[in-house]
């Protein structure tokens, strides 16, 4: 087994500033990445702005108004995948809507990431599945009929081959012991597509090293020059010498991997090495059962991480549900989910049941008839 493609998810860590980017870049690349990631964000497409206060690593923070100030230009990601090529590191980013979609397109990326809120969404999977392009599928806060439906759109647009699932836990730091990595083999057993790891764990090498053991062919951590920085994921990010720990640790596992006869006696000296580290009770916490199920640290955010639909504006009784006051967000906190985003289409031309208020999820009972009718 090669070693795995490492993904630096930068995200929005550069705060906007080009030079502050470039730094970042140049660190990762120093510190083994294969990749860096960025998320191209604009507030109105994930966030409604009554959202209010998210809990995050760095405090309480007002997130709509949050990524209003991240948001930059087409031409700033232009230059960042320029100069990511030029340091002959991929560059990868994440598209949150639309809007943010086209702009990547027009990039010609090699490949793309969909994060785990947006597994749902979609209308922006449908986009993304027809660019035929390699697509990295987050999988956290999510049940396996969520990622059955989610393939299925790929799978429609004949760009299941280009998928490989990302097994994730939506929560920051998440718990290693948490991880369930013997999930690895049966995603790939049950979908017929790679698998790897988005990380969110404080440690450089559990997670990552035994991710590998089970067959993941990526392995993405958050990436910061210093978690004391100020971006939103800096307080969970990897610096840069726990980022080389890391693809070091990664890229000796490697090499006893090939060297073994099987894979599975080189994973089993692997696994070995990290029990004597870190104690074997823990090594099996953290690969535990393989089952795909919701990890405790991320539960109680199912239904409100991922999309639903949205009132825009506040929508009175009887009026017409159309793309102008509907949108698919991510709900959080504070106001109530609404239902999924595949279900759209069936609520466009129909009335308001009852008065929604801005912000608010639309749920069943919120539908009335079909305005013709």
């Amino acid at each position: 087994m090669k070693h795995p493609f490492v993904v630096a998810e930068i995200g929005t860590a550069h705060g906007g500033d080009i030079n502050k980017a470039k730094d970042l870049i140049d660190a990762a690349v120093s510190a083994g990445a294969d990749c860096v990631k960025f998320q191209i964000v604009y507030a109105d497409e994930i966030l409604h702005y009554n959202s209010g206060i998210v809990p995050l690593p760095g405090g309480n923070i007002p997130l709509y108004d949050t990524f209003k100030k991240l948001e930059s230009s087409p031409e700033f990601f232009a230059l960042i995948k320029e100069y990511a090529e030029s340091k002959k590191v991929v560059f990868l980013a994440s598209p949150f809507g639309l809007k943010s979609a086209g702009e990547l397109k027009a990039l010609k990326p090699a490949c793309v990431k969909i994060a785990s809120p947006e597994l749902n969404y979609a209308q922006l999977l449908r986009e993304i599945a027809f660019w035929h392009i390699p697509v990295f599928l987050s999988t956290g806060v999510s049940l396996l009929k969520d990622i059955e439906a989610a393939l299925a759109i790929f799978a429609a647009a004949n760009s299941l081959n280009d998928v490989t699932l990302l097994h994730c836990i939506t929560a920051y730091p998440a718990p290693a012991e948490e991880y369930n990595l013997n999930l690895l083999p049966n995603l790939e057993s049950i979908f017929g597509v790679k698998t790897g790891v988005s990380d969110h764990t404080l440690d450089p090498v559990l997670v990552p090293v035994l991710a590998l053991c089970k067959g993941a062919t990526v392995i993405e951590k958050h990436f910061c020059l210093n978690r004391k920085d100020g971006g939103l994921d800096d307080p969970i990010a990897l610096n840069v010498c726990e980022f080389e720990k890391m693809t070091s640790a990664l890229r000796d596992a490697s090499r006893l991997l090939l060297a073994a006869k099987t894979n599975l006696q080189g994973a089993e000296a692997v696994i070995a090495s990290l029990e004597e580290e870190y104690g074997k009770k823990r090594v099996e916490r953290v690969l535990g059962n393989g089952r795909k199920q919701l990890a405790l640290a991320e539960a109680a955010n199912y239904g409100r991480t991922n999309r639903s639909i949205h009132a825009l504006c506040e929508i009175k009784k009887g009026e017409v549900f159309s793309g102008g006051n509907l949108a698919v967000l991510r709900t959080e906190k504070v106001l109530r989910p609404g239902v999924e985003p595949a279900f759209l289409p069936h609520l466009i031309g129909r009335s308001a049941a009852r008065l929604i208020p801005s912000g608010e999820g639309v749920r069943w009972e919120d539908v009335g008839t079909y305005i013709s009718e």
